[in-house]
């Protein structure tokens, strides 16, 4: 099997679940808590957006059966979803949305936010979902193909982990020059692989 194929999907869950745009909305949910208390709410956020992708890297592409969808239909409609989200990384309007989640859910929920906001919407979001369906769907859905996808998931949020627990020395470290610059390359990736899923879309329904 060639695992080099699963570098773009390691790529494409990096740029849409932005753990390095995470990390300064982190330290802002949980400013003034203990280290103690940040490592749980880091650890429980994590475990909980695991246990959504996962869900949807399963049956995703059931209920997309069930609904009538076709996979190249939602594969070109989660590739067009994904080129608004590196839109909005490349002109700042990703963060902007993200600190408002951020901000409301701290006035609703100041004790705990690692279920909402921080596992769901902004690890676990709309587009994280959708490329976890897009990418279990390829190689017709085979099951080594499904589980390294998974294991692929599993490795990007052990780094949202890890710069969740490094999230306040790494701020200091990137400042915010740093931080705006990695978001606009990541965007710059990411509109090029949304482009390529509508392609792949397109070719699978023979219309190119």
């Amino acid at each position: 099997m060639e695992f080099a194929i699963y570098i773009p999907a390691f790529v494409a869950l990096f740029v849409v679940i932005d753990p390095i745009g995470l990390a300064p909305l982190f330290v802002a949910l949980t400013q003034g808590m203990t280290p103690r208390a940040r490592r749980i709410i880091a650890l429980r956020a994590c475990i909980t957006a695991l246990a959504i992708l996962t869900l949807f890297g399963l049956a995703g592409e059931a209920v997309l059966n069930f609904l009538g969808i076709s996979m190249p239909a939602f594969r070109m409609a989660g590739g067009i979803l994904l080129f608004l989200t590196a839109l909005d990384m490349l002109f700042e309007r990703r963060a902007q949305r993200r600190q408002g989640q951020a901000d409301q859910a701290e006035a609703d929920h100041r004790d705990d936010p690692s279920v909402f906001p921080l596992a769901i919407p902004l690890i676990a979001g709309p587009g994280a979902i959708a490329t976890m369906i897009l990418l279990t769907g390829q190689n017709g859905g085979d099951a080594a193909h499904v589980l390294l996808v998974h294991l692929v998931m599993a490795a990007v949020l052990a780094v949202v982990l890890t710069l969740f627990l490094l999230a306040v020395p790494l701020e200091r470290l990137l400042g915010p020059t740093g931080i705006n610059v990695v978001t606009r390359l990541l965007g710059m990736l990411l509109a090029a692989l949304s482009v390529q899923f509508v392609i792949d879309g397109m070719r699978d329904l023979q219309v190119i």
